[in-house]
């Protein structure tokens, strides 16, 4: 077993263990403060970012609907600059201080999303240095505090210590806080930029996080999201997202210190059961859930691997779209309060990538594939009878358009009381293809360039040499796609085209003629 292996294992063990230490203390009342932070704008010069706002958003919702907040607590800042910011802390501050003297065990969540470099937060042209903002959370008066900061190079905050790489979690929990603690989570290494998605509309750590507590993260089946549950999950799916991408594999880290609580929950699903809709997904897809429709703002994420299959949201009508290695599974479903309903395959309607592709619905910017077919062509001025014959080709499809590269041959020949011919055509040719995706077909139309050489030779009783002749071409059709199973599809396509070749009009006499023919074909091909 390797180090890395072994200590991430160990530093399970510890957070486990942290979460069942204590035994139950005397009983009191919990309440639970939040301040939410999102800001898009940074520092002059810095990009602007697309979602840290409706991150800040999504983990309000979150905290009210299965941590436990009450509304009334929960203070949600955007596009506020450091003097807004501070008093708001400052606030929650002197609020927890009255609860705590009322005899009130207290727990406060504060979460910022948005630019930051590894002294500052960046709110717009202001800034707030990590070092307040430490001070702000563990000076507080809360029996819990949480600081959690999704943004570049954030690690700063982890790294005194000890503080080591793991999972990004959101601490919520029960009845009984015995013990003090604060625990710091960060989206980053110290060194990494926190990354955001266009497909998920949000930052992966967030979103990772909303899953895992909406039921994602919920491994056991048992209703709650514990600690060692969202640890695993939330590290596994921050980590999985990123692990291709363009700015490379992310790191969330964290610093702990929990002393003698009870076991930690972050969110209790089976408690609001009766409000909520709880969704089943079958296994072995990811599952992306929208709000509303396909544009909708993403609620939550199943994924492939997820244990969990079951998601715990607010009663809506909510756009469901599952991944497939070939395909899409995606529709509407509505959910109502108190139901349990069963995200079956027969619910949804199955979509092929090409579709999704050429309707710019897809993280995938091309699908490709490739293709064989059957051909007739119709003589051409050189040459008598129909030439049949075979293609294989290789089809890249865009959002907006279509190229297939294929390569055919075809044979024919006649035959009279004075000669008998052959001919042949061996062409290689570049097919440009508009498509548009009805019900149950595509109808395409087609732009084609090609150049083939062409052969004849004859027998007959006299003198009659082979010809071989180099000829360029165009075309025009259009055609007709289904799709099937698997990425598999078939195609028709009838097309006019036009040769032009120097062509022998007599012994003594070449010239170059343009000679018109029309080929239908057929096909079949395969698209990843």
């Amino acid at each position: 077993m390797t180090d890395r292996v072994l200590g991430h294992w160990i530093r399970l063990g510890i957070l486990l263990g942290a979460s069942l230490l204590g035994a139950a203390s005397a009983q009191a009342r919990v309440e639970r403060f939040a301040v939410i932070v999102g800001n898009n704008r940074g520092a002059a010069g810095e990009v602007d970012l697309r979602f840290a706002e409706t991150d800040a958003e999504r983990v309000r919702e979150v905290l009210q609907d299965v941590g436990g907040f009450d509304p009334s607590n929960i203070v949600l800042l955007r596009s506020e600059d450091v003097g807004i910011v501070r008093r708001a802390l400052i606030g929650a501050n002197h609020r927890i201080r009255s609860s705590v003297a009322a005899g009130n065990q207290v727990e406060l969540l504060v979460f910022y999303s948005g630019h930051a470099d590894p002294e500052r937060l960046h709110l717009g042209r202001t800034f707030l240095e990590l070092s307040e903002l430490e001070q702000l959370v563990h000076g507080s008066a809360a029996t819990l505090r949480l600081l959690i900061v999704d943004a570049c190079r954030a690690g700063e905050l982890t790294r005194p210590k000890g503080g080591q790489r793991v999972s990004p979690i959101v601490v919520s929990v029960e009845d009984r806080l015995a013990g003090q603690g604060m625990v710091v989570l960060s989206s980053t290494a110290a060194s990494e930029d926190a990354q955001e998605s266009d497909k998920l509309k949000g930052s992966f750590f967030t979103h990772a996080l909303v899953s895992g507590l909406l039921g994602a993260a919920d491994q056991n089946g048992d209703g709650v999201v514990v600690l060692e549950e969202a640890y695993q999950y939330s590290y596994e799916a921050t980590l999985r997202s990123t692990s291709q991408s363009y700015s490379g594999p992310q790191h969330p880290s964290f610093r702990v210190d929990l002393r003698g609580h009870d076991k930690v929950v972050l969110a209790d699903l089976s408690s609001h059961s009766a409000e909520r809709a709880t969704l089943q997904f079958p296994s072995g897809r990811t599952y992306l859930v929208m709000a509303g429709s396909a544009d909708g703002k993403v609620v939550a994420e199943v994924g492939a691997l997820d244990a969990s299959r079951r998601l715990a949201l607010r009663p809506a009508k909510y756009f469901v779209r599952g991944r497939a290695p070939d395909f899409l599974l995606e529709g509407a479903v509505d959910a109502a309060a108190g139901a349990q309903l069963e995200v079956r395959d027969a619910l949804l309607q199955r979509v092929e990538y090409a579709r999704m592709v050429r309707k710019g619905d897809s993280e995938v910017s091309v699908v490709h594939g490739p293709q064989m077919g059957y051909r007739i062509r119709t003589a051409l001025a050189n040459m008598n009878g129909l030439c049949q014959g075979a293609f294989v080709g290789y089809g890249f499809e865009l959002q907006h358009l279509s190229i297939v590269p294929r390569l055919g041959a075809c044979h024919g020949g006649f035959e009279n009381e004075l000669v008998s011919a052959r001919s042949e055509e061996l062409g290689l040719e570049v097919r440009f293809i508009l498509s548009w995706d009805l019900p149950l077909f595509t109808v395409d139309a087609s732009a084609a360039i090609r150049a083939s050489l062409l052969y004849q030779s004859f027998t007959s009783s006299g003198s009659a040499p082979s010809r071989l002749s180099a000829a360029g071409g165009s075309g025009l059709g259009v055609g007709l796609s289904r799709d099937l199973v698997a990425g598999l599809y078939l195609f028709a396509e009838l097309e006019g085209q036009v040769y032009v070749f120097r062509m022998q009009q007599s012994p003594n006499s070449t010239n170059t003629v343009a000679s018109f023919a029309v080929a239908p074909t057929v096909g079949l091909g395969k698209r990843w």
